[in-house]
This record gives C-alpha cells, structure tokens and sequence, in this order.
C-alpha cells in the first residue's frame, strides 16, 4: 500500500537501486531497493510499471488535469498515479509505451490495482 512510513530514529540518505533506461543505464534490468531484478513486460508477474506521477518532461502534471499521484502518494485505494516503463516497452510501439517515466495512469492505487497494469508500487528514486 502507498502509505507514508513513520520515520524512526535519525535521518538517514536514502539509498535505492533501480535502473534508469532512460538516465544512462547500459541494462534496461529494473533493481529494487534491496538489488532484486524488477520483472519486466516479459516476464511472468509483470512488474514493469514504475510510479512517477509526471509528463515525458519530467515535470508534474498541471492541477487540471487530475490525480496522477495517488493523492500525493498517500492513497492505497481510489485515485491514479502516471506510471512509466523501466524496460521501455509497452503494448505498443510508440513513445508513450516506450516511456520510462510516463507511459500510461494506473488502474488505480491499491496494490491489485497497479498489479492489473504490470505495477508493484515500485519508484524511482533519484537520491543515492
């Protein structure tokens, strides 16, 4: 579930290992926080969707456009949240599908929901 975590004791840096296609990475291999490989679209469960919540640019979505945060990533149920591909394929072969930072809205924000479009709740981080 997409929910803050209370912090416990001092801060720490944050440290997260996911390969970024699109930022220079020679693998199109996905990491998870702990080094695990991130399925990709080929592999069986499909968890190739990476929540970003932002346009190709990289920038967030203007207000009008709705909810593509999962309400500022506090919701684990209702609302959407943009998502790209961290293996840079899609459905299609067009720029969105192969996106790795906005491909398409999730299903929602529930772990089930993500799952049904090939998410898991993963995110990119950007710190190290």
């Amino acid at each position: 579930r997409l929910q803050p975590r209370p912090r416990r004791g001092p801060r720490r840096p944050l440290r997260c290992r996911l390969a970024l296609p699109g930022a220079g990475a020679r693998s199109r291999r996905g990491r998870a926080e702990k080094g695990a490989t991130v399925n990709s679209r080929r592999k069986k469960p499909n968890h190739h969707d990476i929540l970003t919540g932002s346009q190709g640019d990289g920038r967030a979505f203007p207000a009008e456009k709705g909810d593509t945060t999962c309400a500022n990533w506090t919701s684990g149920g209702e609302g959407s949240a943009f998502v790209g591909h961290h293996d840079r394929e899609g459905l299609r072969d067009d720029a969105p599908s192969r996106s790795w930072n906005s491909s398409h809205p999730s299903r929602g924000c529930s772990l089930p929901a993500l799952n049904s479009t090939g998410g898991n709740g993963y995110f990119y981080c950007f710190a190290n």
